[in-house]
Parts: C-alpha cells; sequence; structure tokens
C-alpha cells in the first residue's frame, strides 16, 4: 500500500470548490481512496488548516493522522540546518518564511514514517526538497492525477464514444 503526506494546501484546495487546484485536488482524493492508499495528515497540517478552517471540515474519517515527535524533531533540525545554510550562501532563492520550518517538519515525518509521497503544489516546497533529497517523492498536483498516474479517467462526461 503506497503512503502519502499530503501538504496542508492540499485540503485548503480539496475542500474550497471555488479555488483553482479544486478540481485537481478532488480527482487526487479520489484516485487515491479508491485505490486504498494510505492518506496521512499532519498535527502541523492540521494547525495551519485551523488558522482559518475549522478541524471538523477535514476528512479525518479517511485520513491517518501523524503527530510530530521526537525522531521527527531531530530530522526536521537537519533539514533546517541544510535549508537555513544554503539560503545564507545564496543557493536556496525563497523568502524568509516562517513556513519553511513547517515544510521541513513535515518532510522529516514523511522521512521517518516512510512515506512514499509527499502530496503539495507549492513550488517553494520543490526547492527545499531538491535540496535535502529525501526518500520520498515529491507529488506535485499542479498537474492532475491522470496525468501524473498515466490513468484513463472514465468517470469524466467525456464524448469518447
Amino acid at each position: 500500500m503506497l503512503k502519502i503526506l499530503c501538504d496542508t494546501n492540499f485540503y485548503i484546495y480539496l475542500l474550497n470548490e471555488n479555488s483553482l487546484l479544486h478540481g485537481n485536488a478532488r480527482g487526487y482524493f479520489e484516485y487515491f481512496t479508491r485505490k486504498e492508499f494510505e492518506l496521512s495528515i499532519s498535527t502541523i497540517a492540521i494547525a495551519e488548516y485551523c488558522v482559518k478552517g475549522d478541524l471538523s471540515e477535514l476528512p479525518l474519517k479517511n485520513l491517518k493522522i501523524i503527530s510530530f515527535n521526537l525522531s521527527h524533531a531531530k530530522k526536521a533540525g537537519e533539514f533546517t540546518r541544510i535549508t537555513n545554510n544554503a539560503r545564507k550562501d545564496g543557493h536556496l532563492d525563497i523568502d524568509k518564511r516562517i513556513i519553511v520550518l513547517n515544510d521541513t517538519k513535515m518532510f522529516a515525518q514523511a522521512e521517518c514514517e516512510h512515506f512514499d509521497y509527499y502530496l503539495t503544489s507549492d513550488v517553494n516546497s520543490l526547492k527545499i526538497y531538491n535540496l535535502i533529497q529525501p526518500k520520498f517523492r515529491f507529488l506535485d498536483f499542479n498537474a492532475p492525477y491522470d496525468e501524473v498516474f498515466g490513468v484513463l479517467d472514465f468517470t469524466k462526461d467525456d464524448d469518447l464514444f
């Protein structure tokens, strides 16, 4: 079974029908649940979501909740050190935003818990991912799931026949 840790922005787009990436987020969610992949949410992502949303809005019955623990903290420290050094040396061009710490924390969780994928649409996260080179794969839902996984989606109302 493939394990996927989803970034906060995935849930924001999934739950906002008016957002530009809602269709992509919904497609991934439906595909992953249909294929019985293990979808997870970090307590860090829950905290970020609850800044503007409510816990009751999240599809928790379909998600495994991953709490931030000591091994995650140790790995996050390593990832943050790499990120901060690269930023100081001019090798990482991202703004100095607090979210970077949350990105490295969730990347640490994905690494320590042996996730197969980290799902997000955040291009700044990709820069950090490329810098730290973890074992899990980065999955960008700016592209629809059927393109990424090479799936023909016959549930759409296309005039194929």
